[in-house]
């Protein structure tokens, strides 16, 4: 039987985004006139990664207003935009580009042959059709397709059949050329992303230097580069001192549009850099200096360019963030919410959701109603994260009180909050709380508790031996006033993030007990609550072998019918350039499901970002009020997200 319920997640950023594409006079540009952003999209949900069809702004581009990212076109004076062809079965699509009634696009629907390899590939359609032809070969992981000006050739950012190495910070892709007709005889030309053409024979793309700007690189084909010797040694044509991504040449090759980082600004804005004079000219940072601008592209024929931003507090549109919005799922009976915070933990009749909100603002702890509709605030001005509400006491939630991301000796405590559920009502927005504190302060980093079915025992993870291992402890004393506290599993490496199952017979957790030297893999392992029957799950490969080894598996909970785990991995690698995007830490982490044998390996999401800390409940959750910006529910949509954090100007 497929699963079924109702799963609840967090995406690192992305609730914040609220993108829109824009488009300003490129001539007006160049001669210093004022300039004035023409808004191309509705303010509906984000939409995003733009291309020009032609010269009057009839646009193509990512909207992800259905729950999942899809093609839409938009053409002067339309009302609505138009679904245009997509992958069947696919929830991911981006790059979308129309040259001579067709269409080029990246999705991810199908499995690739081996584990850690990303599912993109680019494909084709025509535009009033729904025959969608793969161009990438099966084996092949292409990202970030680009067309020629006559539409003959294609340049794409290809990792090739390569098993992915875990790189991201500079997505190791190489330049490959093929021809529309005949997409089987490829050729690697260079090493480098995000192409861009310029008439049938430029491409500029972009990689970072060797002096660790990232930079614009130009090459030149041969007019027989089918048969030349390759690869071509390219030209970089962006200066050190600035990192520029993402180009977008002119058709006649005189100007680029970039987006750059530099030293005197932490946004990212958007540029032209003039080829000729090697002179750029500031175009975003004169008209939002405080905005991120994204992926600039221009009209075949240079007359504007466009890009994608934050919509603006101004304008019309979506300006709110949702408590709770619905994400496409893969699986009829699973219903999948992203929620604006992070480590979801239904109360015992599923009517509400506790969450942590923002760490950076020390928000706390909140409560969410679980149809969306209301957000109380239960503990303020303090770091909180991982809470688990007892099942058995609609009034008692446990969380983790400290820094996270800390090392076995920081001080972090297991803390026990108890409120008054009829304060749970319309009338108020602040719970007062009592919080009791269940580890000694001495014991170092004591967080993410998993209370036990029968609400008697926390399972939670412990510096306090020198090494960050699981221990149970007494629910309401703790180690204190004669409760109890004993040691689960015990060893010189990390077991973490514990899950008590439902039927109380299982704890499952994240560790790289296999490999202690290498805090950046991490398994799944179940245990007993006796400590018995430790078992270590193989997801990504048999026992022993390399792909197994590499698994990076954090965030496990259990379904509740106690048959399916519930995690974030990285085994199906990177979906999109990274560089492309604002910040994620993981760009891997994508949500999967497994048997508790380690069989039937599904995966729930597939974007460019972040998904994890997720919690999987039976509730069958009231999603008619789920929309962004219905009645004014939901934190105010400020456009306040990071760069890469990755990308340093400090060379």
């Amino acid at each position: 039987m497929d699963p079924r319920g109702t799963v609840l997640f967090n995406t690192v950023g992305r609730p914040s985004y609220g993108f829109d594409v824009v488009s300003l006079d490129l001539h007006s540009i160049l001669s210093s006139s004022s300039l004035k952003e023409h808004l191309l999209t509705d303010g509906v949900s984000i939409n995003f990664n733009g291309q020009y069809v032609d010269d009057d702004e009839t646009l193509v581009y990512i909207s992800e207003r259905t729950g999942s990212s899809r093609i839409y076109l938009n053409r002067p004076g339309m009302l609505k935009p138009e679904v245009l062809p997509f992958a069947k079965g696919s929830l991911f699509h981006d790059r979308p580009v129309v040259k001579n009634t067709r269409l080029y696009f990246v999705s991810a629907h199908e499995q690739p042959d081996k584990p850690f390899k990303s599912w993109s590939a680019v494909y084709s359609s025509e535009l009033d059709g729904n025959d969608v032809v793969r161009l990438t070969p099966y084996g092949d992981v292409d990202y970030s397709p680009a067309v020629s000006q006559s539409g003959q050739l294609i340049a794409v950012a290809s990792y090739g059949s390569r098993p992915w190495s875990g790189d991201f910070h500079e997505l190791k892709t190489d330049i490959v050329i093929f021809r529309e007709s005949d997409p089987s005889k490829r050729k690697l030309v260079c090493r480098g992303g995000w192409p861009t053409w310029s008439g049938n024979s430029t491409i500029f793309f972009h990689r970072k230097a060797d002096d660790g700007w990232w930079s614009i690189f130009r090459l030149d084909l041969p007019e027989s580069f089918e048969s030349s010797e390759l690869p071509i040694t390219p030209r970089r044509v962006t200066p050190p001192g600035v990192h520029t991504f993402t180009p977008a040449a002119t058709h006649d090759g005189k100007l680029i549009a970039v987006a750059t980082r530099r030293r005197d600004t932490s946004f990212r804005h958007i540029e032209i850099f003039d080829l000729q004079a090697e002179k750029f000219h500031r175009v975003t940072a004169l008209l939002n200096p405080r905005y991120h601008h994204y992926n600039p592209f221009v009209s075949p024929g240079s007359r504007f360019l466009g890009y994608h931003r934050f919509r603006g507090e101004s304008t019309q549109g979506e300006s709110r963030i949702p408590y709770i919005e619905q994400v496409s799922s893969p699986i009829k009976e699973l219903r999948m919410l992203r929620l604006d915070g992070s480590f979801p933990t239904y109360s015992p009749t599923g009517e509400f959701i506790a969450i942590n909100h923002d760490f950076d603002a020390k928000s706390g702890l909140k409560i969410v109603k679980s149809d969306g509709s209301k957000r109380w605030n239960v503990l303020k001005g303090r770091t909180c994260f991982y809470n688990s509400w007892s099942p058995r006491e609609k009034n008692v939630i446990y969380t983790s009180i400290g820094p996270i991301f800390q090392s076995a000796n920081t001080t972090v405590q297991i803390a026990r909050i108890t409120f008054d559920p009829s304060n749970l009502n319309d009338q108020t927005e602040e719970i007062s709380a009592n919080v009791k504190i269940l580890t000694r302060e001495d014991t170092g980093n004591n967080a993410f508790p998993s209370c036990s079915p029968d609400g008697k025992f926390i399972v939670f993870r412990s510096g306090r031996s020198g090494y960050k291992n699981l221990y149970i402890v007494d629910a309401v004393n703790g180690e204190f006033d004669g409760g109890s506290i004993r040691p689960l599993t015990e060893g010189p490496w990390i077991d973490t993030m514990p899950s008590w199952s439902p039927d109380g017979k299982l704890i499952a957790f994240s560790s790289n007990r296999h490999n202690p030297e290498n805090a950046e893999t991490f398994s799944i392992y179940l245990i007993r609550p006796d400590g018995s029957d430790l078992c270590r799950l193989h997801l990504a490969g048999a026992e022993g072998s390399d792909e197994v080894n590499r698994e990076r598996i954090n965030h496990v909970c259990f379904s509740p019918d106690c048959e399916w785990l519930l995690f974030t991995a990285n085994i199906g690698g990177v979906t999109a350039e990274p560089v492309s995007l604002p910040n994620q830490f993981q760009p891997y982490g994508e949500l999967h499901i497994a048997r508790l044998d380690g069989s039937g390996l599904r995966r729930l999401t597939w974007n460019s970002y972040e998904d994890g800390t997720p919690a999987w409940g039976r509730t069958e959750i009231d999603i008619r009020g789920l929309s962004l910006g219905r009645d004014g529910v939901g934190d105010k949509l400020t456009g306040e997200f990071d760069e890469p954090m990755w990308i340093s100007c400090d060379i």
